[in-house]
């Protein structure tokens, strides 16, 4: 009985002990990205500084900013959603700054039905973070320029349309006088955490193998009783 029970006993520990520490590797996971996002949420909402010549996403991610300018007309509108709120669009227009720099603004969320609704040219004062999103796969539709629908923030191609330097300001405040949008500013809930769903999968395989691994050595030791 014992030589039978003996390579499934070896089997279910090793195999519990894998997924153990699988589970445990996903915990550390979980802790170094909590805080990973600790550090950013402290970065986003630290003080503002001017942009910086020649922001880049590899030094500037998340960076807080400051920048004061005229928002143009000229804007290109992304299909977008709010939670609660439902479909709408995410309006990218250029914000043209005193030395004549000129960079994206993400100034918010506007409903559907305010896609079109006129947005003159106005100047403000900006608060809000740099950003580089990753929105953008061989699998994102190209945008239908004669619908004037884009289907994610191309920074790139938008910089190129709009005439400006390949830099987003994403809003979080502004001194319009009428603000036109609902600011979606920056924050780490985009951030993908699932490090705690991977934590409760492996240690509740682990579970599940050692529960199999105990039924089925009381299933040889009754069948040799």
């Amino acid at each position: 009985m014992r030589r039978k029970m003996l390579i499934p006993l070896i089997f279910g520990l090793i195999g519990t002990a894998i997924l153990c520490a699988l589970g445990t590797w996903q915990l550390q996971r979980l802790t170094w990205k909590t805080e990973v996002l600790t550090a950013i949420d402290a970065k986003i909402l630290s003080e503002p500084v001017d942009i910086p010549l020649n922001a880049n996403e590899a030094t500037d991610q998340f960076l807080p900013v400051q920048a004061k300018g005229v928002i143009g007309p000229q804007e290109i509108t992304i299909l977008a959603s709010v939670q609660k709120i439902g479909p709408g669009y995410r309006v990218i227009a250029p914000l043209e700054m005193a030395d004549g720099r000129r960079v994206l603004l993400d100034r918010g969320f506007v409903a559907i039905s305010a896609k079109n609704a006129p947005r003159p040219a106005v100047e403000a004062e900006i608060v809000g973070n740099l950003l580089w999103p990753d929105e953008i796969s061989n699998a994102t539709p190209q945008p239908d320029l004669k619908a004037g629908i884009w289907f994610g923030r191309d920074i790139p191609a938008m910089a190129e349309a709009l005439n400006t330097e390949p830099v987003m300001l994403v809003q979080r405040t502004s001194t319009e006088p009428n603000l036109v949008t609902t600011p979606f500013p920056v924050d780490s809930a985009g951030i993908p955490n699932k490090h705690l769903e991977y934590v409760v999968t492996w240690f509740g395989l682990a579970l599940v193998w050692f529960g199999m691994t105990a039924f089925l050595l009381w299933r040889i030791r009754q069948r040799t009783v």
